[in-house]
């Protein structure tokens, strides 16, 4: 399960964070998070009970917005929406392209502290 450590390594930011500002709690983390990351939900929240219990982010609420994936057609010099896949075929002209532009995002996006 390696939204643990992803959950780890994204926890050590945020209490370095609210170290370096003062802070004496974690309110809300927001995470963007692409499609095809191959991030499971349910996990990651899992995750996120077990790594911030006894820190000051315990009460904390984890937001995670998912990030749809789009890919590049160099033949229409356009983007389109992907739902799966690394190599797709642009809707249009049916050029294969593995340009993606966005989906595979993990990206810890806000951290809300007092």
């Amino acid at each position: 399960m390696h939204e643990v450590g992803l959950m780890t390594s994204a926890m050590e930011t945020v209490l370095e964070q609210a170290q370096a500002h003062g802070a004496r709690r974690v309110h809300r983390i927001v995470l963007r998070i692409g499609v095809l990351a191959g991030v499971d939900p349910a996990s990651l929240r899992f995750a996120f009970e077990v790594v911030t219990r006894d820190t000051i982010a315990a009460d904390a609420d984890l937001d995670v917005d998912a990030v749809p994936a789009s890919a590049y057609c160099a033949k229409c010099a356009k983007e389109f929406g992907v739902d799966h896949g690394y190599i797709v075929s642009c809707p249009r002209c049916g050029q294969l392209s593995g340009d993606l532009r966005r989906g595979r995002e993990l990206e810890l996006s806000r951290i809300e502290m007092s």
